[in-house]
């Protein structure tokens, strides 16, 4: 190749890399994110403050011990959020990234914890969504959560009949060993004013699941969402990014009285956990755009009889396997007792501007 030509060639290379990496920044728009409140940003709510409970940061490393399992959380894929809907390219990037990765580590389930798309009811952002997530190994259930960009801020019975077409219940349970999960569809619980018989539907439904379960013997029951039911305190005020205390109260009682530990959302685009009244709440960032300063990633949880451990990963520091200590380095899905195989080769980066996979040179740094 020519001198020049050559020259020219890395000068646009490193272009694009630069531009890449400015689209995945993560830095929070200093508008508000699409239907957020006038006034209330998107890393506190309510343009007052921001969540206190432990964040993403200074985290070890996972293991899973022996008798143990692991399973994935990813959330807010939101197809088009990270172009206000003019195309969702960015979007696909970070989730086919998150779905390599998915399959490499063989998890025992995958929950996605809503807003799949930002436009509701948006055909080509529902279709780019349902392809990137049929790519997950078929050995590998997958538990949708419905968000209020799915169902819109304000469900309506017209806007749930259509989520249910495409995504099936949007209220369940599923189980794994003796870990339950709840499946809850928080637009109702949040804003139920154009729905009040979907959320009375549901209420109805989840107390008699919580009462089955009472005797059933389930060693984990996990509520599962979109949206957090607190960011910092059982009591604290409301705000967009959590569960209205009218209702949030009641329920939080019902939980504790249930033997619930662990409650699951998203929707805040950043990580964060706080424990109060008993309760833990573990809110997840997003896979596609982040805010408030967060990175896209997704969060590993590892399951024992007695606990339940977390760490949400941004993409550049992704670990390249998980398993018990006799397992690991036996290929993948070795600690779900797979063969070793070569169907799922790791890729040899990131997405743009987010490093390459593999565990973090310095544990616990996001």
């Amino acid at each position: 190749m020519h001198p020049m030509r050559r020259i020219a060639t890395s000068v646009w290379c490193a272009l694009l890399v630069l531009v890449a990496a400015c689209l995945t920044a993560g830095q929070a728009p200093t508008e508000p994110a699409r239907g957020t409140p006038a006034g209330a940003r998107a890393t506190g709510g309510g343009g007052q403050s921001d969540a206190r409970g432990r964040g993403e940061r200074g985290q070890g490393p996972l293991t899973v011990p022996e008798g143990g399992f692991f399973f994935v959380q990813l959330s807010d894929t939101q197809f088009g959020f990270s172009n206000n809907d003019i195309d969702f390219i960015q979007d696909t990037v970070n989730a086919e990234f998150a779905i390599a990765t998915v399959n490499r580590l063989r998890p025992a389930f995958v929950i996605v914890t809503g807003d799949l798309v930002n436009k509701p009811g948006d055909a080509a952002q529902i279709a780019e969504y349902r392809r990137i997530i049929g790519t997950i190994h078929p050995s590998i259930p997958v538990y949708h959560v419905a968000g209020n960009h799915d169902v819109e801020n304000e469900p309506t019975p017209e806007s749930l009949a259509a989520y249910r077409r495409v995504f099936g219940r949007d209220y369940y349970t599923f189980q794994h060993g003796s870990f339950v999960g709840i499946v809850l569809n928080s637009s109702l619980i949040h804003s139920p004013q154009r729905a009040n018989a979907e959320l009375a539907e549901q209420d109805r439904w989840l107390r008699a699941e919580l009462q089955r379960l009472a005797t059933g013997g389930a060693g984990h029951i996990v509520i599962v969402q979109h949206h957090p039911w607190f960011l910092e305190k059982t009591d604290e005020p409301d705000q967009y990014f959590n569960i209205p205390g009218v209702r949030r109260t009641p329920l939080l009682e019902l939980f504790r009285s249930a033997g619930v530990r662990y409650l699951v959302a998203g929707h805040l685009h950043r990580s964060t956990e706080a424990t109060d009244a008993g309760v833990v709440s573990i809110v997840t960032g997003a896979v596609g755009r982040p805010l408030g300063g967060s990175q896209s990633g997704f969060r590993i949880f590892v399951v024992t009889d007695t606990e339940i451990t977390s760490r949400y990963y941004a993409f550049g520091e992704m670990p390249y396997r998980l398993g018990p200590p006799a397992l690991r380095g036996r290929g993948p899905g070795a600690a779900r007792g797979e063969g070793t195989g070569g169907r799922d080769q790791p890729r040899a980066g990131g997405p743009p501007g987010q490093g390459p996979v593999g565990p973090s040179p310095t544990p616990g740094r996001p």
